[in-house]
């Protein structure tokens, strides 16, 4: 998908298109004269560096900024040491807004050395007006910031950075508009993230994403089918299908798709051997999307399933729009038609009026449930959600303790689950080598779970089967079966 057009072909004296992708492309060529430039004067490409804040669909749009620099000409750097350095950005939680300040700080002193160099800001932080104006305050040496809705803008406002010594400012409000067949560089050769909704409609009380990723837009099941089967081609052997609330696809669509109805057009595609999919809302979660994953060969068995909170009270105050019992119901209808599937959630613990017996509500839920994981986080006060304005915000102390009972429920349970696989064989796909130790491949089986074994890096990419021989809790060591994969 790097070369829907060849860029030397484009005639760069005649006005840039109206139309996209094509005005995208002609702006690709116009970097690339540039580039051009650049390695006469300097003996070297330029570099470049992206560090991605947050969640999966931030590094799904990264890839594409990636390959629009790639394509531009730009050589990918391993550090903030590089020509041009882009943070595309997280909002979700105050702690990584204070991450790229700190960030931010650190590239000052590198354009001081390096008087060239240009900072870009993108991403959900860049929706955010107090945080623009803090950068146009604090932070003027940033050459571009634009947000979520005119990222595939990229290539455009790139070349008028490089020809600009000022700040780009270039933030929507929203939109509707899905530009496809833009350059993607994708960061491993055999599974993908792919897109298939953009934005949200849910507003939870404590969550910033709607006003920063706009409302839901679905793309074309053509366009999505058609990028799986590109991916299948290319190699790909696993796809993540990404989006806010992944069971509201299809709503807004000319024609209307359920998402259990587009999983089994993509299981339909050869080549494709695992599909995984987040994030799912409770209150959307189908019994068609039950039957559907029940009776998948593909379909990985893990399903994220976020809580957030197990008590009634919080979860109404949160506009979650469903009750601990139906929460419940839901859980127990998911286990009893999928047995061996594995289901991990996102709780939040401190939510304004939380009390310890709130607390004891959740920690319900999570030994009822039976969590093969929990993603547990203290509750961030973000300015513009309702929940910022709330009263009886819970105080440090009080939900430090809550936390902390939480956790050592949630590890328990973990655990536990874990180490029912203890002796069973089964497949993982081998994504990399071992940090820790050179002669170990990791694999991540179908419900999530990584297992490390003795191979080497002619198994990367590949189904493999292993006996899992150790549990660590979260992990296992394993023995890859010869003949089996």
């Amino acid at each position: 998908m790097l070369n829907e057009l060849d860029l030397d072909q484009i005639n760069l004296c005649m006005e840039p298109p109206g139309e996209e992708p094509a005005r995208q492309y002609y702006f690709m060529a116009k970097c690339r004269e540039w580039v051009k430039d650049f390695e006469k004067k300097n003996g070297r490409p330029p570099s470049a560096f992206i560090q991605t804040f947050g969640c999966q669909m931030n590094a799904k749009d990264s890839e594409k900024l990636t390959g629009i620099l790639e394509a531009a000409g730009y050589r990918t750097a391993d550090s903030e040491e590089a020509d041009f350095v882009l943070y595309n950005t997280c909002t979700v939680r105050d702690n990584a807004n204070q991450r790229v300040y700190g960030r931010l700080g650190v590239l000052n002193g590198l354009k001081r050395k390096n008087p060239s160099m240009k900072i870009a800001l993108c991403g959900c932080m860049m929706q955010e007006t107090a945080a623009i104006e803090k950068i146009k305050t604090s932070y003027r040496f940033v050459d571009l910031i634009f947000g979520t809705h005119n990222i595939y803008k990229f290539a455009e406002l790139l070349y008028a950075a490089l020809e600009d010594h000022g700040m780009i400012i270039d933030i929507w409000e929203n939109t509707d508009q899905i530009v496809e067949k833009l350059p993607a560089k994708r960061k491993f050769p055999f599974k993908s993230g792919v897109n298939i909704m953009f934005g949200c409609n849910n507003f939870c009380s404590y969550c910033i994403v709607p006003y920063v990723r706009g409302r839901e837009r679905s793309r074309s099941p053509k366009d999505i089918i058609r990028e799986a089967e590109a991916l299948a081609a290319d190699g790909v052997v696993e796809i993540m299908l990404l989006g806010q609330n992944v069971n509201s696809y299809g709503k807004n669509l000319d024609e209307p798709m359920s998402f259990a109805g587009l999983l089994k057009e993509i299981e339909k595609i050869e080549g494709i051997k695992r599909i995984r999919f987040m994030t799912s809302h409770p209150k959307d979660l189908s019994d068609e999307l039950i039957e559907v994953m029940k009776h998948s060969k593909k379909i990985c068995r893990h399903l994220h399933l976020p809580l957030q909170s197990g008590s009634t009270k919080i979860l109404t105050a949160m506009n979650r729009k469903y009750t601990k019992e139906q929460y419940l119901a839901l859980a127990e209808k998911i286990r009893k038609e999928i047995p061996d599937i594995s289901i991990t959630t996102d709780i939040i613990v401190g939510f304004p009026g939380e009390t310890p017996e709130d607390v004891d509500h959740t920690i319900d839920v999570v030994k009822q449930v039976e969590y093969d994981n929990a993603f547990t986080f203290i509750y961030s006060k973000r300015t513009g959600t309702p929940a910022a304005a709330m009263e009886n915000q819970v105080p440090e102390d009080v939900v430090k303790e809550g936390f902390d009972r939480l956790l050592d429920t949630v590890q328990k349970t973990a655990k536990k689950r874990a180490a029912m696989l203890q002796g069973k064989t089964m497949e993982a796909l081998v994504e990399e080598k071992n940090e820790q130790d050179p002669t170990l491949m990791t694999g991540r089986l179908s419900n999530n779970i990584l297992v490390h074994f003795k191979g080497d890096d002619t198994l990367l990419g590949k189904l493999v089967t292993v006996r899992l021989e150790e549990c660590h809790g979260f992990y296992y060591i394993g023995t890859m079966v010869e003949g089996k994969n």
